[in-house]
């Protein structure tokens, strides 16, 4: 938890930019509940809802939150522990006393909450809410509304009902920008993803399962901050983008993807790639293909600051690759034809990055367009450019993830050689010997600055193809 002038002033900013907008109303937030695993009492671990912690603060389940957009109240609910709490959980502060900490005076018990909510639908007033992620808070929401449940997720224009457009917009625009505070919690949970993705360099050893890498890396993160922040992708089948399986052994000749983060005790993200011969040394094949990647994550890097929009970015990071790939008979022809076209989709189906904040991909509940596109751009139906999720200019505050790749995707190339997709772009028959390939990807996460930008973490993990042999070699 920050100090409490930190959570006053985001509250305040929020009800200026709903003002900004003519809005009316109140504004409610649900904090997450526990959530059982298999029976009550044996939950999952408990992770606050993002934006009631943003807001409120408070790091614990049954909490919620009202502002009113008309005369500027607040009031924080909760319930305090009674005897039977106090057995299996010990004496626990007052909620007056957590309203305290975050400097909300007025706090009542749960249950007034739901009351608060009821009479101001009866009243026909505005009910303002974020899209919840969470099944319970989704039921409670539409309860306590009348909303129907189908409806409560879908984000519009508060007078049509459901999620309020409003609401998102001045929360995307408030969290888009990290305060100093917040850039010290990513910083430290930058450094957790150093040890983290460390101690799996160390684990690429030719006999070892893959799962055991797994859970030593995530035992750091345990160890050292809240866990991690997204399940762990950790594969030596690195041309499945998202792969979490781990049943396979280290086999010499191939190469292992560790896409991974962790998360720190405040609930701030890292999320970090690199890509490992599991032999210790690149085949000349590989390394022609990793330092491709390599030279567009740093291409990224020096063009991400101030005034360029990441739309900008990712183009020029794709034609680097496009141009790269020409020079070893991949594709052929005219490099900004295959970017207009969208050829780099097929060898890098993904955007260059997306934002990261209190959320590995931040505040992507609220919708991937309202945070990383906003007015500024329409999205791309490209494959590859479809999928960018951030296309905003950049701007000091900014916090966004710079991970290229290469990827030989078998049934992709088939289909695309199937259908004619390439245009006449693609070497076919150079592809033919890539399929046992795999792919490569490398991620830093990046800070915008007022002079341009900075990786987070005061460690960068090993990169250049060399390094990695190096210190490989070493281990």
């Amino acid at each position: 938890m920050f100090e409490a002038n930190v959570y006053v002033n985001r509250r305040r900013a929020l009800l200026e930019k709903m003002a900004v907008q003519s809005a009316k109303g109140i504004v409610i937030f649900l904090g997450n509940a526990d959530a059982p695993t298999n029976y009550r009492g044996n939950d999952y671990k408990f992770r606050q809802d993002s934006n009631f912690l943003y807001f409120w603060g408070v790091d614990e389940p049954w909490f919620a939150g009202v502002l009113d957009l008309d005369n500027g109240d607040e009031c924080l609910y909760g319930n305090d522990v009674d005897i039977d709490d106090i057995i299996w959980m010990g004496p626990q502060p007052t909620v007056a006393s957590k309203g305290n900490a975050i400097g909300c005076a007025k706090t009542l018990p749960l249950a007034e909450f739901d009351k608060a909510v009821t009479a101001a639908v009866s009243a026909g007033r505005p009910v303002h809410f974020l899209p919840p992620a969470r099944y319970y808070n989704q039921m409670k929401l539409a309860q306590l509304t009348g909303i129907p449940n189908a409806i409560v997720r879908k984000v519009g224009p508060i007078a049509e009902g459901g999620a309020s457009e409003e609401l998102v917009k001045a929360v995307v625009a408030l969290r888009l920008i990290k305060e100093e505070c917040e850039i010290e919690e990513m910083d430290k949970a930058a450094e957790i993803g150093y040890w983290m993705h460390t101690e799996a360099r160390r684990g690429c050893k030719p006999g070892v399962l893959e799962q055991e890498i797994v859970g030593r890396m995530e035992g750091v993160t345990y160890s050292k901050g809240w866990g991690p922040s997204f399940t762990t992708i950790l594969s030596q089948n690195g041309e499945t983008l998202h792969n979490h399986s781990h049943h396979q052994i280290i086999t010499p000749g191939r190469l292992l993807v560790v896409d991974a983060g962790a998360e720190s005790n405040t609930h701030y993200a890292s999320d970090f790639t690199r890509t490992y011969p599991c032999s210790g040394k690149f085949t000349t094949k590989q390394r022609e293909i990793y330092d491709i990647v390599e030279q567009a994550n740093e291409l990224a890097f020096s063009l991400t600051k101030p005034g360029t929009s990441y739309w900008d970015v990712h183009c020029a990071t794709v034609r680097y690759m496009l141009e790269q790939l020409k020079a070893l008979d991949f594709v052929r022809g005219d490099v900004d034809e295959m970017v207009a076209c969208g050829i780099s989709g097929l060898f890098m189906p993904h955007g260059l990055g997306h934002n990261m904040g209190m959320d590995v991909h931040d505040m992507e509940d609220l919708g991937e367009n309202y945070v990383g596109y906003g007015d500024e751009r329409q999205r791309s139906p490209l494959l590859g450019m479809g999928n960018l999720r951030m296309a905003r200019n950049l701007k000091p505050g900014h916090v966004v993830t710079d991970e290229p790749g290469i990827y030989f995707i078998p049934a992709l190339i088939e289909q695309w050689k199937r259908e004619g997709t390439d245009k006449g772009f693609v070497n076919y028959e150079k592809l033919s010997g890539y399929y046992d390939f795999g792919g490569i990807r490398l991620e830093d996460d990046v800070l915008v600055t007022e002079e341009g930008s900075r990786r987070l973490g005061p460690y960068r993990l090993p990169i250049k193809s060399s390094d990695i042999e190096d210190i490989m070699s070493k281990e």
